[in-house]
């Protein structure tokens, strides 16, 4: 049985109980862990099991030769004996049931990471992986086996949507989520780093929910100091990362990074058609191939706006830190508190805006919550109309089951926020328009979440629904 300290690990309480019940069925299992690069896939396999019948962890490009050298050193590592060099990955994995077989545990825990690394060209392997699946683990009642790679595009495609030996032979799935902002103040908390909740949804709007970069935040300074120690600086952790992210992801990554440069132009998203006639592809199947890769690696979403059709669907980027980066890092700034000087200014009140639009998007959950309707099913999505050729647009739209629309105003302050005489036309206005180009009959309630709440004047009677910064950390 794996080990139960769960003090160790942050969240993943769900994925844990899941591991748990896979380990006490006499039943062999074959396992898929997968989530965008950073999120803390090897971290919570380690710290869950503590140990292993074998354990190996794929190179990234090297070809066949090193890639099996290094699976035979990792064979050796669990072996009471000499392993012959494989010359092949079906000699490679007749090798590793010879280990299994001398393991006593009663659940023998195979545990390969990074495994679309070992998937190079013309090897074979998911062929030998097929073989040792089929034609041995799942015969037997104490195999776990599980499997786990940066790669999603690969895990899907290769595993999950397998035309062969391998398809519907996962067991069990598990998707690793970026920390929520309440996992994010636990695990900053557990480092000794007391910062209030602005703080911490200000380093999310960075980092995301991702614990490799949470983790680089150092104690005793604030989450400015901190941005610009990580991303400012030429030996900062982030101040590289962008290129090894989608290097180490995607074949041809440089199609990739085109994309996300496209969507990084345009907040609300753009349609696939419009994406391919902003690209250098000349075909629309390319690019659908590479929205999807960024999809499944959740760097990007796919949402239809609010009464629209579906095929009329738009791209959006959602990865905090490549917004950031698109932001700020994409002409390599380096200068001295480069983050703190530019504090105040509009180009980072305008990220700001958006980023935190970004946060209450991953969090609609807690929004429900606050509201009292988790119970209530809804519907979530923005919408994009036009008021006498003028832009209007919802940040924010739940579509309720019980008959009521729930329009959000999101706002990120430093204090409290006033509605002034003039906003608050423009909200009567927003809001006449959308029930006008919907022609919905249901009920409208205008919903503000915001830092801090809403100033108490004559104009915020008009908000039915005020949400502040607490609520998302419920």
């Amino acid at each position: 049985m794996a080990g139960n300290n769960f003090m160790e690990i942050i969240g993943r309480i769900q994925e844990r109980a899941i591991l748990d019940r896979l380990c006490s069925e006499k039943k062999s299992h074959f396992t898929a862990i997968y989530g965008r690069r950073r999120i803390g896939k090897t971290y919570l396999i380690r710290k869950h099991f503590g140990e292993f019948s074998f354990y190996h962890t794929g190179i990234m490009n090297v070809g066949i030769k090193d890639q099996l050298n290094a699976f035979d050193k990792s064979l050796s590592e669990y072996s009471n004996k000499e392993i012959l060099k494989s010359k092949d990955w079906f000699e490679a994995f007749d090798n590793l049931k010879l280990i299994i077989k001398q393991s006593r545990k009663n659940k023998k825990v195979i545990f390969i990471d990074e495994m679309p690394w070992l998937d190079t060209p013309k090897s074979k392997f998911i062929s030998a992986l097929e073989y040792f699946w089929n034609g041995w683990a799942s015969a037997r009642t104490d195999i776990l086996l599980i499997i786990c790679g940066s790669a999603t595009s690969w895990i899907v495609k290769k595993i999950f949507n397998n035309k062969g030996g391998l398809h519907n032979r996962v067991t069990q799935k598990i998707k690793l989520k970026p920390f929520t902002l309440s996992e994010t103040e636990t695990f900053l908390k557990k480092k000794s780093i007391d910062w209030n909740r602005y703080q911490i949804a200000k380093a999310y709007m960075c980092f995301g929910g991702i614990p490799y970069y949470l983790d680089a935040i150092e104690k005793g300074k604030s989450i400015d100091q901190n941005i610009d120690n990580l991303f400012f600086n030429s030996n900062g952790l982030l101040f590289n990362e962008y290129e090894n992210l989608f290097q180490s992801l995607f074949i041809n990554a440089d199609k990739h990074i085109e994309i996300v440069k496209i969507l990084a132009q345009k907040n609300k998203g753009l349609t696939r058609e419009s994406i391919v006639n902003l690209s250098s592809s000349s075909s629309g199947g390319t690019v659908s191939k590479i929205l999807e890769e960024l999809e499944l690696s959740d760097f990007i979403r796919s949402y239809s706006s609010f009464g629209k059709e579906k095929r009329e669907r738009l791209y959006q980027l959602t990865d905090a830190y490549t917004l950031f980066y698109h932001n700020f890092l994409d002409t390599k700034k380096i200068a001295p508190n480069y983050w703190i000087n530019a504090i105040d200014t509009p180009r980072v009140r305008s990220w700001s805006g958006y980023a935190f639009e970004m946060v209450c998007l991953m969090h609609t959950n807690e929004i429900k919550k606050a509201l009292q309707i988790s119970g209530i099913h809804s519907e979530e999505s923005s919408w994009i109309g036009t008021n006498q050729n003028k832009g209007a647009q919802i940040d924010l739209i739940f579509d309720r089951r019980d008959q009521v629309i729930s329009l959000f105003e999101i706002k990120f302050s430093s204090e409290l926020f006033s509605i002034s005489k003039k906003y608050s036309q423009e909200l009567l206005e927003k809001m006449a328009v959308f029930r006008a180009q919907t022609k919905t009959k249901k009920a409208i309630f205008l919903s503000m979440i915001s830092t801090y709440g809403i100033l108490d004047n004559q104009y915020k009677a008009m908000v039915q629904n005020e949400l502040t910064i607490n609520d998302l950390f419920n």
